[in-house]
């Protein structure tokens, strides 16, 4: 197969698999390393590099979790806070092998949409390289990530795009 073909074939295979469908085993680090890796390949507008990325693995991972749900608990009035969904936050997180928040650094040389559009193909890249390699993977966005900028350090000039999940999958 040459690598047009390939790559045809890892695009076309290319899909959100969620927690719930992953395995207890670990990611190896080198393939971590190597997701990555593909992300800073991104094309970006004079080179601003503008993804940030925090690895959660292990009880950075178990304290992200708890954030979240405190968060989530804190946020919700309590007539519309579903103890399921404080579950489902807790679950995910702790189910993914290894959690990465995506965060955008806008660096003011371009239009704020570049640095976005850079940071969603750098993500793209970890999606392909993820099913390159037998990886579950999703990008989740949800509200509560605008509540992480001092757990993330998240400077003025930054925004939290959301949280990349990654597992073995039980279907790859």
């Amino acid at each position: 197969m040459n690598k047009a073909e390939v790559l045809k074939e890892i695009i076309g295979q290319r899909r959100s698999i969620f927690p719930k469908d992953y395995t207890d085993a670990d990611i190896p680090q080198e393939i971590l390393d190597d997701i990555l890796h593909s992300a800073t390949l991104a094309p970006n507008h004079k080179r601003t590099k503008p993804w940030r990325f925090k690895t959660f693995r292990g009880e950075e991972k178990a304290m992200l979790a708890s954030e979240m749900q405190a968060i989530y608990k804190a946020t919700q009035p309590e007539q519309v806070f579903l103890e399921k969904k404080y579950n489902d936050i807790g679950f995910k997180i702790n189910k993914a092998g290894t959690v990465i928040s995506i965060v955008v650094n806008f660096s003011g040389m371009v239009p704020e949409w570049e640095e976005i559009a850079a940071v969603s193909m750098a993500v793209q890249n970890m999606y392909l390289t993820c099913t390159a390699n037998g990886i579950g993977c999703y990008w989740s966005s949800p509200k509560l990530v605008d509540h992480l900028k001092e757990s993330l350090t998240i400077e003025e000039n930054q925004k939290c795009l959301g949280l990349f999940y990654m597992g073995v999958a039980d279907s790859m």
